[in-house]
């Protein structure tokens, strides 16, 4: 597997963020979606990561700074053909290494709440991510769960 910076501009992770955002769409109202939109520019504070496996696209995740010592995980998603092969697992170390190299101490996510979330939320507990309050820009919201990790 060979995880390397995308952008916007490649078609395979535009298609996989579609999805995501699709689905996120699907399993929570409007107002709670906050997966990134493949539609939109990219924020000049995001780093969008890909794993490959030669050809083929696995999954991705992208990472977006908060401040000088905050980030957050962000639209992490496995294609569907590749889940629970460990590729996210995988994504998660890759981006909580680079919030590392960056000089972050603590990153955040947002995830969802519903059950169709859950493998997610193991994954980060596994990772070490704790449950917090909403952060930065988030709110109370019954469809969103938040967690923190201290670097």
């Amino acid at each position: 597997m060979d995880i390397r910076k995308e952008d916007l501009q490649n078609p395979a992770v535009i298609k996989l963020l579609k999805s995501h955002l699709l689905d996120m769409a699907r399993l929570s109202p409007p107002e709670s979606v906050h997966a990134l939109d493949p539609t939109a520019p990219q924020a000049p504070d995001v780093t969008i990561w890909a794993a490959w496996q030669n050809d083929e696209l696995l999954g991705c995740g992208a990472l977006q700074e908060m401040s000088a010592t905050r980030g957050e995980i962000k639209s992490m998603r496995t294609s569907t053909r590749h889940l629970r092969k460990g590729v996210a697992a995988k994504i998660l170390a890759y981006l909580l290494k680079e919030a590392r190299q960056r000089g972050y101490t603590q990153v955040y996510l947002e995830t969802g709440s519903a059950e169709a979330f859950r493998a997610a939320r193991l994954l980060y507990e596994r990772h070490g991510f704790d449950y917090c309050p909403p952060f930065g820009p988030y709110t109370e919201d019954p469809h969103s769960l938040f967690m923190q990790l201290k670097l």
